[in-house]
């Protein structure tokens, strides 16, 4: 990606299963409207996060919500029920969703335009891929691929099918966000020369997990899809799994894709030349593989980026922002949906905010189906940030500082590294374009 690209990027099993099952066989055309005026058909995939979605869509004019889905039973029941509730208070009712549990059914229908996938993190891009080849646009959550390889499968099935795909890092739509990047493009700090970004929590301790019977309502085998089989275990669904490499990306793929997407875009960098994170699982001694704790680096040679991670000490006292932007003129911290400039003696000299939230950015989505415009978080946006996730876990897991080529996108001189650049699948799994 160049540099001109990187300016673009600112400017532009049960009953309930059994309910939705169509006939086989994946629809392969384009499913973009013929009208502009006709709702677009949308399926959820993913009812924990996806349930964001779902109230986003019902909220709006411009889908209609044919289905929802997910794995767990009991999650798709609960999920119909919340639906259910939200339609009543909608002026115009309208009709409910179909459930499914199985992902591949509902991309069968011709008639679905679009889906949502709000996945564990190491269903994201399979799903995602599955619903470019559908012919199908995608909305995934951020981060959108469990590995870097899996991010370049995405763009490719992206561009071969010509689909709209958008990620889920909704920061790119907020106006107040865009206000304080477009200032610091245009000099309002000065050079750019670094950005710090910062995560904090308080989360408890996920235990030792033990093997268990699998819950009556969960298709484990469905919800491990495309990764390498294990045992289940009592302490990993429904959330957990994010502390797991196996499923997840630890905080930095988790939360630390918001930040470091903003501090990417405000700098207007694109790849990192050298990358390390240091720190640990501190706070507690139990399964958690990914660091509660700890500090990822990017040097991009004339600037650079870390982000710090506090994920069971929330440091309240501290007030952290979101991102710091350092020029040779003042920084400016962008406070979640706005910012606040501050001059070289530390005066505040502006600041501005605006609206956040996710509707806006999955109306972009939709409008864009509509309209064949490059939504906000296009998913090579989108990855290119994701990658320095990958690269940070990928640093700390070989204990190294990587080197890595922008012009080949590779990890250079560490082949324990580089072997992490793709994950094993389960036999039948492994995406295809």
């Amino acid at each position: 990606m160049t540099t001109d690209t990187t300016r673009r990027e600112f400017l532009q099993s049960s009953t309930l299963a059994a309910a939705g099952v169509l006939a086989h066989g994946l629809f392969r055309g384009a499913a973009a409207q013929e009208s502009p005026t006709e709702q677009l058909n949308v399926g959820v995939i993913g009812l924990g996060r996806g349930l964001a979605h779902v109230n986003a869509i019902l909220n709006g004019k411009a889908a209609r919500l044919n289905y929802i889905c997910d794995v767990d039973t009991g999650r798709l029941e609960r999920g119909m029920k919340t639906v259910e509730g939200k339609i009543k208070d909608l002026d115009n009712k309208p009709e409910m969703p179909t459930p499914i549990s199985d992902l591949r059914r509902m991309l069968d229908d011709p008639k679905l335009d679009a889906i949502f996938v709000a996945t564990t993190n190491h269903w994201h891009a399979p799903a995602a891929i599955l619903g470019c080849t559908a012919g199908k646009h995608v909305y995934v959550e951020k981060p959108g691929s469990h590995t870097p390889w899996e991010g370049e499968q995405l763009i490719a099935a992206a561009r071969k099918y010509n689909r709209v795909v958008q990620m889920g890092n909704q920061r790119r739509t907020w106006p107040g966000v865009q206000e304080m990047v477009q200032k610091l493009h245009d000099g309002a700090i000065g050079k750019l020369l670094y950005a710090r970004c910062f995560y904090e929590s308080a989360r408890e301790s996920i235990g030792i997990g033990k093997p268990a019977p699998v819950p009556a309502s969960l298709n484990w085998d469905l919800w491990q899809g495309p990764a390498p089989e294990r045992e289940y275990k009592d302490n990993l669904v429904p959330y957990n799994w994010h502390w797991h490499w196996h499923y997840g990306n630890g905080e930095l793929g988790n939360n630390g894709i918001h930040s470091l997407d903003v501090a990417r875009w405000g700098l207007n960098v694109t790849y990192p030349k050298k990358i390390t994170y240091l720190g640990g699982r501190y706070h507690f001694q139990d399964d958690q593989e990914t660091p509660d704790t700890g500090t990822a680096v990017y040097d991009f040679g004339h600037c650079g980026i870390s982000w710090e991670c506090s994920s069971c000490h929330p440091r309240r006292e501290e007030k952290l922002p979101i991102c710091i932007f350092y020029g040779t003129e003042g920084t400016m911290h962008n406070t979640n949906t706005g910012w606040v400039q501050y001059d070289l003696q530390g005066k505040e000299v502006g600041k501005g905010n605006g609206p956040g939230g996710e509707q806006d950015h999955i109306d972009n989505f939709l409008a864009c189906i509509k309209s064949g415009e490059t939504p906000n978080s296009e998913i090579e946006v989108g990855q290119t940030s994701t990658l320095l996730c990958h690269l940070g876990n990928i640093a700390y897991r070989t204990n190294s500082v990587l080197d890595f080529d922008g012009t080949s996108r590779k990890i250079v001189g560490n082949e324990e590294a580089a072997k992490l650049w793709k994950r094993e699948y389960r036999d039948g799994w492994e995406p295809r374009i």
